[in-house]
């Protein structure tokens, strides 16, 4: 049995892993830890908050103290680190949260990990610390380039890929310095249940409901690799079990899309959904497929943004070899399961578009 701090298990990504998780192994523990800033919403987790084996704790991964004493009093062996600032828009638009979060934040949980594990001889021999990261730490490709692999070398292009790679390098010292217990896995762009509404999917597809612009950067040409998210905690579980210390593991959905196409895809399914469907006319009455329109007349192209990398994607093959990891979503049912699961969870995503969940938490979380 195992016992695992989750960070920011009250994300998109962290949120899927607590729900998979416990799923798969029911007798674990799993306390998960978040600052609830504005991705981090505990109606992600409202499922599991009746399970016995789950706990919640409302603090910052900076607060180092405090992790050392989460570590120690719940004999803690396994970390699994999603706690990170992670849009890029926004770390252009202010790096220094990023830094903090990724970078500061990194390194304090590492310091309470090596505190009570090593030093304390908590589990100097039993122990992982796992830590989440991303492909954008690789640069950019060109399209007939290789994907990326393990041994790409790094080059972050945006002050969050940046601050993603630095705090890759301090989980990779804290292994060859201290002999930490440590995994790294790199994703390519996940989507799916709970993702926060100003990423691509989910924008395209609450902007559609609501009749708004689908603005589209620069010409739409630029590639990513997509992977549904319970993928993407299956690889997590195989790297935690079967990952070797010091490793790092490629995890990938063998998906390129460019992001036009995506757009163009969401519109087509959302307007079968409404032709199918005539309660959607009525709950929706802002999108174009209530009047009998196409979707894609709200696409918008708009200025390109500084320093976009014009494609990403992983080559998985390391991972398939040493953990036999492999996606079993394929994209086209990833994509119907996402855009069903907004058209029936609209409460969850106008609480957050709105407002009045951050609220909510000023009012409950951010006094205390």
């Amino acid at each position: 049995m195992s016992r695992l701090l989750v960070t920011g298990g009250a994300g998109f990504i962290g949120s899927n892993f607590v729900h998979y998780w416990l799923d798969q192994y029911p007798d674990d523990l799993v306390v998960v830890v978040d600052a609830l800033t504005y991705a981090g919403n505990l109606e992600n987790l409202a499922q599991v908050q009746s399970n016995p084996n789950y706990r919640f704790e409302h603090c910052d991964i900076n607060e180092t103290e405090k992790m050392q004493t989460l570590l120690r009093d719940e004999a803690i062996d396994v970390i699994v680190n999603f706690a990170a600032e992670s849009h890029v828009d926004r770390s252009i638009e202010g790096p220094d949260a990023f830094i903090t979060a990724n970078i500061l934040g990194t390194h304090s949980l590492l310091k309470a990990a090596r505190q009570v594990w090593l030093i304390e001889g908590a589990n100097p021999d039993n122990h992982r610390f796992h830590h989440v990261s991303t492909d954008e730490v690789y640069g950019s490709l060109e399209s007939e380039e290789p994907a990326f692999s393990e041994q790409t070398a790094y080059a972050p292009n945006s002050p969050y890929s940046a601050s993603k790679a630095a705090s890759d390098f301090l989980v990779r010292a804290y292994h060859h310095t201290y002999g930490m217990d440590v995994t790294t896995s790199n994703c390519s762009n996940n989507y799916g249940p709970y993702h926060f509404p100003e990423k691509l999917i989910p924008l395209v597809i609450t902007n559609i409901l609501h009749g708004k612009a689908l603005p589209i950067y620069g010409d739409g040409k630029n590639i990513r690799d997509w992977l549904y998210v319970e993928d993407h905690a299956r690889g997590i579980d195989l790297t935690i079990k079967k990952g070797r210390a010091g490793e790092t593991y490629n995890i990938g959905g063998w998906n390129e899309w460019t992001n036009i196409d995506i757009v163009k895809l969401v519109c087509q399914l959302m307007d079968k959904r409404f032709a199918s469907d005539e309660l959607l006319s009525k709950r929706f009455p802002e999108c174009p497929a209530a009047a009998g329109l196409q979707s894609e007349t709200l696409i918008e192209f708009v200025r390109d943004r500084a320093g976009h990398d014009f494609r990403y994607a992983i080559d998985a093959s390391y991972s398939n070899r040493e953990l036999g990891y492999e996606p079993k979503v394929t994209f086209e049912e990833g994509i119907e399961k996402t855009l069903d699961w907004y058209l029936s969870n609209e409460s969850w995503w106008r609480a957050v578009m709105d407002g009045s969940y951050q609220a909510w938490i000023e009012t409950n979380y951010k006094a205390a």
